[in-house]
């Protein structure tokens, strides 16, 4: 039996699916946070979430590395981890410089850091030449504004170091460049109490479908699990409306989308102690990178791989994490495709209906908003009111099946 440290997590499935993991794998964990009434808060009404499960729950600022770096290794003297883990991307440079403090299994921490910074990503990947889209960095308005004319619109407008598709837009012309510039300068500080980076990218607007490519590393091998697709809504933001896997493209474009994202992790150092979901646009020029995520995917999309395959990424991260080699052997669960869809309101207002009767037994999954809600109308990937699941033995029907049960609830869903 393993003892992992757990730093913080984020909230969603992977809060839970980690938990369960480390407990199936006959492991057992320590959580460390600077706020647990943030996990309180997640956990429904008269439930305990699952991370409060660990052997041992401490507090200590997990937003200041140089000061937690002598507390953890303190505890570490006391209880022997044997890995460290993180599924928040906010985090993840962090038990990066954990493990290497530690001597404990795990990517490097520079590689780890490059990747959860958008604008160091994007300098690696083009000193390595590794396909992207043209970009620029810039902190003041007035050279953001000269970077954004020189590549041209329409263009894309991220922040560096945010997460969810956060303040992700496209901007036509420079008057939306302003909005998206001012609305970044007011949210200076991040949902876990991080102070921001000013810094500001820009990306030219890349044409054709979006896919992921899931993979695992262990060894300095990079192992392909699959790759997913993405449907986007919400303009002019990016939201992420579903998902299926495996995604429905031909032979050639499953094999360019998996050696983009083989060469981007190569480029990056992301080869051995890694589950890793990048993000890959396949444009009428080619394969581009959009990003490189150094975590299992998110949006239960690690839940889509193991119904089709029986591959278990939340099993394998907490394996490569002790530097165990992962279980990767397919398994024939008895589907051919699984996807999911996303319940995403266009309106702000009380939520008073969202009623899931009419909806087929045979759905894998079924979560929904329960009425009295507050919503926002969606600006990134943080305001879901639910999402369905379905499978398809026979195909890649599996989508169509979410979209049929999609409709009917769109049908019931009121907001005012």
């Amino acid at each position: 039996m393993a003892h992992l440290l757990v730093v913080e997590s984020w909230v969603g499935s992977m809060s839970r699916l980690l938990p369960r993991a480390i407990r199936e794998s006959g492991h057992t964990f320590t959580f460390l946070t600077r706020d647990l009434h943030h996990y309180l808060r997640a956990a429904p009404e008269g439930t305990a979430h699952p991370l409060l499960g660990a052997r041992h729950i401490i507090t200590a600022d997990t937003n200041d590395t140089d000061t937690l770096l002598p507390e953890v290794a303190r505890l570490h003297g006391v209880f022997g981890y044997d890995g460290v883990v993180t599924s928040c991307d906010y985090y993840l440079p962090t038990v990066a410089r954990i493990a290497a403090h530690l001597g404990l299994p795990g990517p490097g921490a520079e590689a780890v850091e490059n990747a959860c910074r958008k604008d160091a990503t994007r300098r690696v990947l083009a000193g390595a030449s590794v396909p992207g889209p043209r970009f620029a960095v810039r902190t003041e308005w007035s050279e953001l504004a000269r970077a954004a004319r020189k590549i041209g619109y329409p263009l894309v407008v991220k922040p560096v170091d945010l997460c969810a598709g956060m303040f992700v837009r496209r901007v036509d012309d420079e008057s939306q460049l302003a909005d998206a510039y001012r609305a970044l300068t007011e949210f200076p500080v991040n949902a876990r109490g991080q102070r921001r980076a000013p810094a500001v990218l820009l990306e030219e607007l890349l044409d054709g479908p979006e896919v992921s490519v899931e993979t695992v590393s262990h060894a300095g091998a990079v192992h392909v699990i699959g790759v997913t697709d993405k449907s986007v809504g919400g303009a002019p933001a990016f939201i992420e409306t579903g998902h299926m896997f495996p995604a429905a493209l031909t032979p050639a474009d499953t094999e360019a989308a998996e050696q983009t994202a083989l060469a981007a992790l190569k480029a990056l150092g992301l080869v051995d102690g890694v589950v890793a979901h990048t993000e890959v646009k396949l444009t009428s020029s080619g394969p581009r990178i959009v990003e490189v995520n150094p975590r299992p995917a998110g949006n239960r999309i690690t839940e889509l791989v193991r119904h089709v395959t029986g591959i278990d990424l939340a099993a394998a991260f907490v394996d490569v994490a002790l530097g165990h080699a992962p279980d990767l052997a397919r398994k024939d669960t008895g589907l051919a495709s699984a996807a999911i869809g996303f319940v995403v309101p266009d309106t702000s207002g009380t939520l008073e209906a969202l009623d899931g009767t009419g909806l087929p037994d045979s759905l894998l999954e079924v979560q929904l908003a329960e009425p009295g809600r507050q919503v926002k109308a969606a600006g990134s990937n943080n305001e879901y009111l639910g999402h369905v699941m379905a499978g398809d033995p026979h195909g890649l029907g599996a989508r169509t099946r979410v979209e049929s049960a999609l409709t009917t609830l769109r049908a019931g869903l009121v907001i005012r």
